[in-house]
């Protein structure tokens, strides 16, 4: 009969369908678009097509092999390979027979089926943390079991933990995963030191966080005759304890990073490896691997060192404690410190001088009562402590993606999972030069190393100016983003043509892979680690949603310690612009909030020019632009939304359109000056 035996096409699949496998991103109305490598448009999905697939899903898609000519490639969702989140967080209804979860995320459409045997002790109208175990495309509602009960828990903690499944991070480990991490005993062997470099008796020390507890790096110091100095940078032997392939081993890389929230870390592998075992703690003897530098004062290293260690740090510091003493305090080793910084800057202006950029950067934290709710703002600033660790750290890194690009298996280089930073999108630069003209500065577009250098003397000239929060913040927007890959095209913003990261497996997975790979490549045992660059790939997108989940929880908390500040004026910097309004930054908390251009209204209609960054007035050309200083009343704080809504005190000062110079608004004052804005209701819905 016809029919029976199709002939299958070039991609194995039969009659006039062919199937694609990539992640779906679905729309605010319900439309998905699945993004697939190698093709140059994305698949488009229908709302009634999409099935069970929710946003960030790993899926299969089905499309028609004679589509129309020119159009857009349409599909149909087949199957789920991989969810992004199957925990979710919500409200429980429990009914005679059956129960359901209520999702707190519209990222959820549907209700969860909780049989009654799996609700695990939750009742009616409890706050609970569901995991999905069954979804077929056959039922509209997945099934679910209750993991934890929340009722008792804070908002905050609510919040915190809605965030982290949301972006598909779980909340605790599989018990295997605890058994495996469990068997490991503490303390080192004689048969293992003997496998090692001993390090033991060489001045070491961590410096860290003051309140980090995962130490997974630390520097070594020896003076050497003829005015040398000996630096190992040691990082905690992760690889040692996990087998590849074992439970932990599959955990740590399908979570891939820890995450860092404002009240909590949620860490890649169990705290009995990451603060116990692997913690470079001091006192405790551990197994590291080091990259050990012969090195001068001006930072040329002569010879260097890559290998198994055994280590005992003698002090753990914090950031502070080093910066007093680089600032002249005294302190345990503060001469060693003084050469360590020394070293440190030196291989600092290196850096710069061969094309790294030189963005400062600012972190902002909030200090929190014993509830986890914000009571202050902390901003902290890269100091010289900060930069001590990181140009070490940053030297490691690059002597081993250095010594392995080097390294040949059978005529090819051997895969390694490099940091790789491209060059900026053309498009992006050319609008970035034309906003950073408008403050005298000129950018020299023609080679990337030509980009770099004036992107520096840009940031020299303006440090400390108004302008200097703004061009930064456009001109980090402006650059790629780094990425994990196997193909080394080098690193731009660093200015490295080889890098990877070496100094933190606890916290990254890539950084686990890295060790593995060098201890092959110096055993000269190498066996290519199989669908490295997928793994890689898996290991970016991990890193995006920890970063997303970070902003987040850092938005949650900004919006929670505005609260206290409805009704309020304070002045504000413009920090972003769109067609629906601006983003202004208070000057004083760091806290970012919308002024919708609805709000506006009654002074003008506003445009958004994307070239200039700014909103102008078409009748009046009154301007928002991104930089400039702002007055805004907090009119609302919605931690349902997340989000903070600003109002306009001050209009700037108008500038009148050639066509109308004697055009004025209603209601305004002088010719010429800024407009009071009408008083805005603090308790109107948005």
């Amino acid at each position: 009969m016809r029919g029976k035996n199709k002939k299958k096409d070039n991609k194995g699949q039969t009659g006039s369908k062919l199937t694609y496998k990539g992640k779906i991103e679905i729309t605010r109305n319900g439309m998905g678009f699945v993004i697939v490598d190698g093709l140059e448009k994305d698949i488009l999905i229908k709302r009634e097509h999409v099935n069970n697939a929710l946003n960030g899903d790993e899926v299969r898609v089905e499309v028609n092999k004679y589509g129309k000519p020119g159009g857009r490639v349409e599909g149909v969702v087949t199957d789920v390979v991989k969810r992004k989140q199957s925990e979710f967080s919500g409200k429980l209804e429990v009914l005679t027979h059956f129960a359901f979860l209520i999702p707190d995320s519209d990222k959820m459409p549907v209700d969860i089926y909780v049989p009654l045997h799996l609700l695990n002790g939750g009742k009616h109208g409890d706050h609970a943390m569901v995991r999905i175990v069954e979804w077929t495309g056959k039922t509209k509602n997945p099934v679910g079991e209750v993991i934890s009960v929340l009722t008792h828990e804070s908002m905050n903690e609510i919040a915190m933990q809605g965030i982290l499944v949301e972006n598909g991070f779980p909340l605790t480990f599989p018990d295997d995963v605890l058994e495996d991490a469990a068997r490991y005993t503490e303390g080192v062997t004689k048969a293992e030191i003997k496998k090692r470099k001993d390090m033991r008796d060489v001045l070491t020390v961590t410096i860290d966080p003051v309140d980090a507890k995962d130490f997974d790096d630390a520097i070594s110091f020896k003076a050497l005759k003829g005015g040398n100095y000996e630096i190992g940078v040691h990082i905690a032997d992760v690889s040692h304890y996990i087998e590849t392939d074992s439970a932990l081993d599959k955990e740590a890389y399908q979570r891939a990073t820890s995450v860092y929230l404002p009240d909590r870390v949620l860490p890649m592998l169990p705290e009995r490896l990451s603060n116990e075992l692997c913690s470079l703690r001091p006192h405790e003897e551990k197994y590291t691997f080091s990259a050990i530098f012969q090195i001068n004062k001006q930072g040329k290293v002569k010879e260097f060192w890559l290998g198994k260690t055994v280590i005992l740090s003698d002090r753990r510091f914090a950031y502070e404690e080093v910066q007093d003493i680089i600032e002249g305090a005294e302190g345990d080793f503060a001469k060693e410190i003084h050469v360590l910084h020394e070293i440190a800057q030196n291989l600092r202006t290196q850096r710069f001088k061969k094309g790294a950029i030189n963005f400062s950067s600012q972190e902002v934290r909030f200090q929190l009562d014993d509830t986890g709710r914000p009571i202050g703002i902390i901003v902290k600033e890269s100091k010289a402590a900060h930069q001590l660790i990181e140009e070490f750290m940053l030297l490691a890194n690059r002597t081993v993606a250095e010594y392995v690009s080097g390294i040949v298996f059978k005529d090819k280089p051997v895969p390694f999972p490099y940091r790789v930073h491209d060059v900026p999108d053309e498009d992006k630069l050319k609008v970035f030069s034309m906003f950073a003209g408008r403050f005298g500065h000129k950018l020299n577009l023609n080679t990337p190393a030509s980009i770099s250098q004036s992107f520096n003397e840009m940031l020299e000239i303006v440090r400390g100016k108004p302008e200097q929060h703004v061009l930064e913040q456009l001109g980090i927007r402006t650059m790629s983003k780094a990425v994990y890959t196997t193909d080394n095209i080098g690193h731009y913003g660093l200015g490295f043509e080889n890098y990877c990261h070496f100094t933190s497996p606890i916290r990254r997975y890539p950084d686990v892979l890295v060790h593995r790979i060098l201890e092959q490549c110096l055993n000269n045992e190498i066996n290519p680690i199989k669908h490295l660059e997928q793994q890689c790939r898996h290991c970016s997108d991990q890193e995006r949603r920890a970063m997303e989940a970070e902003r987040a929880a850092n938005k949650y908390k900004q919006v929670e310690y505005m609260q206290q500040f409805v009704g309020e004026d304070f002045d504000a910097v413009i920090s972003g612009v769109a067609s629906f309004g601006f983003w202004a930054e208070t000057v004083e908390h760091k806290c970012e909030g919308m002024v919708s251009v609805s709000d506006l209204a009654e002074f003008d209609n506003f445009e958004l020019r994307d070239g200039e960054y700014a909103l102008v007035g078409f009748s009046t050309g009154i301007r928002f632009a991104m930089g400039d200083k702002v007055r805004v009343k907090v009119i609302a704080a919605s931690l349902e939304k997340r989000q903070i809504d600003y109002a306009i005190v001050e209009v700037p000062k108008r500038k009148f359109p050639l066509t109308d110079s004697k055009s004025e608004i209603p209601n305004s004052g002088k010719k010429g000056t800024g407009l009071k804005a009408k008083p805005s209701n603090p308790k109107r819905k948005k």
